[in-house]
């Protein structure tokens, strides 16, 4: 980056950040958010103005494009004009912590008085510091392994909860080109590849870091991991695979298996006319969402309790708010007006908060009755059943990421954004590397990142 570069940027930045400040200027408290979608937004706006309603405290809603929120929160705080409430990714809360951005004790006071009992205790694990939390968790999502369950129950097949379970029911459906036993990500250069990767890592209790930062890793559990990918990969298409051909060979019925993000769920059921089913002639079907089932929770042989991969969202105090306003708002968002924070979008913000002392299940009875899709609108719960959205909750439960317990998610997401395991993955799949000299590159690479 040139130098002229660099100072254009900086006043780009310098410029928004009076803009802002002069636009909050009547506002009782700021808030940013990663929902910057026009109707997202609104939504957000119209949960602001019940609050202002109920409360006379005025909140401005300010878009930030998720990019941009580290450095956008690094110069506010350095210029001690941060907003009042961040709502962030879980890659923020611990780091926010260590460089002063976040305030512990209002969060940690917000989690108390809202009940610890009433969260997933993996969303709250996530974000745990040593007298406290970092932010309150707001919603989240797990990654799923879809199946045809139809496919399932005609050839006797347990679900695909266990690498043992992924294997037989290859064996027992992997026809192609007709039917594809798995679509694996195996496009090195893609971060879905690298979510994937890091859920079936998880499952089979595998992680390159620890407390002390990078350990390496092991090699005995390392090579069940890489065995196993390379099975789903060989039964998957041949070429260089993503998550766009994954949802369309399962559109089309050509996959007995793959794995997701549940923003598929709504498309899945014909609920968006841009990616429709293909299964069959009606786009607006729901044949194939109902013969879908949904696995969040699978383990390796190493890991008989398994594991979840999760995306969770938080609302983090800034240690320059109004503590008083900033904690009511969230507290609000997060019980009388909870349902509506849920209902931004629903196939991508499962309650993390799943009721009260007084109803422990109301939020997640309300979040299945809550309307999802884009052209059409279908709550999920009558499409996939309370099975399923048991499953999707549940995984909250138990939610993973690699570093995240051990303070080192931020080393993590370096290990993972160099795409060394990706890469090294990829020649095992295509027998240019052994599993066992596969664990012992990857270690010898990942070992030099900071």
């Amino acid at each position: 980056m040139t130098l002229s570069t660099q100072t254009a940027r900086l006043l780009a930045g310098t410029a928004t950040a009076v803009a802002l400040a002069a636009t909050g200027a009547s506002a009782d408290i700021r808030m940013w958010t990663l929902e910057e979608q026009p109707e997202r937004l609104a939504k957000q706006q119209e949960l602001a103005d019940a609050f202002e309603e109920e409360t006379g405290i005025a909140v401005e809603v300010i878009p930030v494009t998720e990019t941009d929120l580290g450095t956008r929160a690094t110069a506010a705080f350095a210029a001690g004009d941060l907003p009042d409430v961040i709502y962030h990714t879980l890659q923020y809360a611990l780091p926010w912590v260590e460089a002063g951005i976040l305030d512990t004790q209002a969060a940690t006071d917000v989690i108390e008085e809202l009940g610890p009992d009433t969260f997933a205790p993996g969303a709250l694990s996530l974000a745990e510091t040593d007298d406290g939390w970092a932010s309150v968790p707001v919603d989240g999502w797990t990654q799923m392994i879809l199946y045809r369950a139809d496919l399932f129950e005609e050839a006797g097949l347990e679900p695909p909860t266990t690498y043992a379970a992924v294997e037989t029911a290859i064996e027992a459906l992997h026809n192609p080109p007709e039917m594809f036993g798995f679509v694996a990500a195996t496009k090195v250069d893609e971060n879905f590849m690298s979510q994937v990767l890091e859920h079936v890592f998880l499952a089979n209790g595998v992680s390159p870091v620890g407390a002390d930062g990078f350990k390496g890793f092991e090699e005995a559990p390392t090579v069940e991991v890489l065995n196993f990918y390379k099975t789903i990969a060989e039964a998957s298409p041949p070429g260089e695979i993503y998550w766009d051909q994954s949802r369309s060979i399962y559109f089309g019925g050509n996959a007995a298996m793959i794995i997701w993000s549940p923003f598929i769920l709504d498309e899945l059921a014909g609920l968006r006319d841009s990616n429709p089913p293909t299964i069959n002639d009606d786009p607006t079907s729901t044949e194939l969402a109902e013969n879908t089932g949904i696995v969040t929770n699978f383990a390796g042989p190493s890991n008989p309790d398994g594991a979840a991969w999760a995306d969770i969202r938080y609302m983090g105090v800034t240690v320059d708010a109004d503590f008083d306003e900033a904690q009511q708002f969230i507290e609000y968002s997060m019980d009388q007006g909870y349902t509506q924070t849920l209902s931004i979008a629903p196939e991508g913000k499962f309650p993390v908060r799943q009721g009260t002392e007084d109803n422990p299940t109301e939020f997640v009875e309300a979040w299945a009755e809550l309307p999802a899709g884009v052209d059409r609108q279908q709550p999920l719960g009558e499409i996939y059943g309370q099975e399923a959205l048991d499953e999707l909750v549940g995984g909250l439960d138990v939610a993973q990421r690699w570093g995240a317990e051990d303070g080192q998610l931020a080393l993590a997401s370096k290990i993972i954004n160099s795409q060394v395991i990706n890469r090294v993955v990829r020649q095992v799949i295509d027998g240019r590397l052994s599993p066992e000299d596969a664990v012992a590159q990857m270690n010898g690479e990942l070992a030099q990142i900071q």
